[in-house]
């Protein structure tokens, strides 16, 4: 045995042996030696008179070998660019190699590449060198082919979750483009709108966080510490997303950093679908650290923000993300859409019918309340709102010192019933109509909650105020589905007895096209049946 030889199997031992001991780093140091001495060795060899077939057999083999080991630990460390780059150069060599295939097959499923994945691992199933593995390989493949037909459809299901109560696992979910498109927006600089007219419930996109950082805020004083570490943290997961792959990095980069945003190129939806080869740039998209921190102070959302709540998250709980194609959604008082969230994917759906060409919006806090609270919570977020409502509330109606006295009374504790009364008095002198109830209505929504949850009040403002289903029906149309409206009507259900199958059957549907605007039409009837039965506030995700 040559020098050389002895020194490649001893350098294939220990990276083997470091592989094998999950010490990813030193092992793709030790491979990357393993991997220079053979193209060293094949080279040598190669220029000799009567080169030796089964010498250089023996070399590629090991080469191939050493590309594959190398993939497989530069992916333990989401270094998946490199990786796939190794598995490539590997199966140069051998274009059956087993092991590289079912490693491909795993990275490109890891990218969301469904159909890549499947074609690696369905190549996998006919080298001999993988009979012992073919269970496993089938599961993969069963599962990128129910991937790979999510992402296609968009047909989700969360109900078997659901119904399990939300134990183990949460569901594998496919990235996903529904019927959305960028543009420029009237609103801020660009937005996600509608291609066709959407029901409410219809799932818009799904996708995977970027980067996600969550934790337990704990109390009080020790809150603000934990949520200054939880966000360094998430700004160093970024930054090394960005580093590891050129598509993160040209997606970033496209990203809004809060200030001129007409210098900004609205991106072809193509950039979106990961399953599309060659959606990511050779351009030098390399990003400065002050532009990274301003593109995620503009861009990351927060799990605990009203638009994400899903079934209530415990109080203390915490998270912060990056999700790319949402980060394109504008707020709105007036929203039409909702966000769930379900391990590190976001699902985006309509959260009231929507209408073609119409901008999809986020609320970015409570839109349950009064004009002048709104207004405060917009300039805390950085933005003054200019939408519909806080225009009409703003010139139309908030200049009337009797809609102040209102709120003055109801800060004060006066009688909700009477409270309600007399705006509904005043909405019909100021002849508001049509929406501008809807918007009214909404930002009081506490005091007709109050009133409809009352027997006492009810009793005696009943005859008095508009229908509990006449004023949900308003609110929902101007900002969509909410979990305090969903609440009311399905506890007056209740008290009703009703049900899908007793005598509340229009209550009980309203209560269901709640419940999609809210949760999305990932869930089915009967899940949605369950979550409204059980309690809205009172599971997690």
């Amino acid at each position: 045995m040559s020098a050389a030889d002895e020194q490649m199997q001893q350098l294939r031992s220990k990276a083997t042996e470091l592989l094998l001991r999950e010490e990813w780093g030193d092992s793709i140091q030790l491979y990357s030696q393993l991997i220079d001495l053979c193209e060293s060795q094949i080279s040598n060899t190669n220029q000799h008179p009567n080169p030796d077939p089964l010498h250089l057999s023996k070399l590629n083999k090991s080469l191939c070998v050493a590309f594959s080991n190398r993939a497989e630990a530069r992916s333990k460390l989401q270094d998946f660019t490199r990786a796939l780059q190794d598995c490539d150069r590997a199966l140069r060599i051998e274009p059956t190699h087993f092991k590289t295939l079912f490693c491909k097959g795993k990275i490109l499923l890891s990218l969301n590449r469904y159909s890549n994945a499947l074609d690696c691992f369905k190549a996998a199933l006919f080298d001999p060198q993988g009979n012992g593995n073919l269970d496993i390989v089938n599961g993969y493949l069963e599962k990128c082919k129910k991937l790979e037909f999510q992402s296609r459809t968009g047909s989700f299901d969360l109900s078997d979750w659901v119904l399990n109560g939300f134990k183990g696992k949460h569901p594998e979910l496919a990235e996903y483009v529904g019927p959305v498109v960028v543009k420029r927006s009237e609103i801020s600089g660009r937005g996600l709108f509608a291609t066709k007219n959407l029901d409410a419930g219809t799932l818009l996109l799904v996708t995977k966080a970027i980067a996600i950082e969550r934790g337990i805020l704990g109390g009080q004083d020790s809150a603000e510490n934990a949520q200054l570490v939880m966000w360094k943290n998430f700004i160093d997961k970024v930054k090394e997303a960005v580093t590891k792959c050129q598509r993160t990095q040209l997606l970033i980069n496209m990203l809004s950093t809060g200030e001129d945003e007409t210098e900004f190129e609205v991106p072809d939806m193509s950039i979106f679908r990961p399953e599309i080869e060659g959606n990511g740039s050779s351009k030098d998209q390399k990003l400065e650290m002050d532009k990274i921190l301003s593109i995620l102070d503009v861009n990351s959302l927060v799990e605990e923000a009203v638009s994400a709540k899903v079934l209530g998250k415990n109080s203390d709980f915490y998270g912060v993300g990056l999700w790319m194609l949402a980060s394109y959604i504008n707020h709105s008082c007036n929203p039409n859409a909702r966000r769930l969230h379900v391990g590190d994917y976001v699902m985006v759906h309509a959260s009231r019918d929507v209408k073609a060409g119409e901008e999809i919006t986020f609320m970015y806090f409570d839109t349950l309340s009064p004009f002048e609270k709104r207004a405060e919570m917009s300039m805390s977020w950085g933005f003054n709102c200019n939408c519909s409502r806080c225009k009409f509330e703003g010139a139309a109606v908030c200049s009337k010192q009797e809609l102040r006295e209102i709120e003055i009374g109801l800060e004060k504790g006066v009688d909700v019933g009477g409270a309600v009364y007399r705006l509904e008095e005043g909405m019909k002198r100021w002849a508001v109509r049509g929406k501008g109830k809807g918007y009214l209505r909404a930002s009081y929504w506490p005091a007709y909650a109050e009133v409809y949850g009352s027997d006492r009040s009810m009793k005696r403002w009943s005859r008095r105020i508009p229908a509990m289903e006449a004023v949900v029906d308003s609110v929902v149309e101007v900002v969509g589905s909410e979990e305090g409206v969903l609440k009311v009507v399905v506890e007056g259900l209740k008290k009703r007895g009703g049900g899908s199958s007793g005598g509340g059957v229009v209550e009980f549907e309203r209560a269901m096209k709640l419940g999609r605007g809210i949760y999305g039409k990932v869930i089915k009837k009967q899940a949605m049946k369950t979550l409204l039965e059980i309690g809205i506030q009172d599971q997690s995700y």
